[in-house]
């Protein structure tokens, strides 16, 4: 017997009636004939399967509208590269209870030292503790914003971005908009904020300089204000992860190089 059929035969908690889960799962003709069929066997094993792949596939929509494309998981994660990192502090964020009070996380750290892999591997960690969750570049996110034709249709696109429990917006500070990006950004934010929904954001700018991120804006220090109100600063100090694995990489293939040199030397003078 497989461990999942041993989970699925331990008893159901007393605060779960069957019959409401056949409900809540729309088996209507069970429900019809639950008079007839309550106290057959097989019943509760129907329910608890029906449940379990309901659960999966609505796991696997959840995960492709995230949109968090292929990212290098946390075991992979080079803690020891940085010079500067709050293990502890990016641990606790991985229990998800920012989200559940809607606290924002911003991290802050040069181009390249794994902002973009904390913040794909949280998002995808929301969406498994059961969260709705959405990752999205600025740049992304603000283009198709400002690009929708009509008042009616930017507020149905908005709402895409706020509905959420946890919105990760990428690579802040990476590319420079104008005031009506700038304000497409605030009220997102702020939506977001005044609905107590975790926004975070990773950025290779400190807060002072996000004015060259959104120049001659009106909005940048409210939109500030809003994102950093009840907020976690997670800031990482590193040399480029990218560069660092390019050298290594170039470096391998040199060593390949000279071995296959090495060894078509030895065979010609065979």
């Amino acid at each position: 017997m497989s461990s999942n059929t041993r989970q699925l035969r331990t008893p159901f908690p007393p605060d779960r009636d069957l019959r409401e889960r056949v409900q809540e799962l729309g088996l209507w003709g069970l429900d019809a004939n639950w008079d007839e069929l309550s106290e057959e066997e097989w019943i509760p094993r129907l329910v608890a399967y029906e449940e379990q792949v309901r659960a999966q596939r609505s796991l696997e929509r959840r995960i492709r509208s995230a949109k968090i494309g292929r990212f290098k998981a946390m075991d992979k994660f080079d803690w020891a590269w940085p010079r500067k990192i709050d293990r502890d502090a990016i641990e606790e964020l991985f229990r998800f209870e920012f989200v559940k009070l809607g606290v924002n996380v911003v991290m802050i750290g040069p181009n390249g030292v794994g902002k973009t892999t904390l913040a794909q591997n949280l998002t995808h960690g929301a969406l498994l503790a059961g969260h709705t969750a959405r990752f999205v570049t600025a740049s992304e996110m603000l283009n198709d914003l400002a690009a929708q034709d009509g008042r009616s249709a930017l507020q149905r696109r908005i709402a895409r971005f706020v509905r959420p429990s946890l919105l990760a917006i990428d690579e802040v500070g990476y590319l420079s908009y104008g005031t009506h990006h700038a304000d497409l950004m605030f009220d997102i934010i702020n939506r977001r904020s005044s609905l107590e929904r975790s926004t975070l954001v990773t950025t290779n700018k400190v807060f002072q300089e996000w004015n060259e991120v959104f120049p001659n804006s009106a909005a940048v220090v409210a939109l500030v204000d809003r994102l950093v109100h009840r907020s976690e600063i997670v800031t990482i100090d590193a040399d480029s992860y990218r560069l660092k694995e390019a050298k290594e990489q170039e470096s391998e293939r040199r060593k390949q190089r000279a071995s296959r040199k090495r060894t078509k030397g030895e065979n010609d003078g065979e």
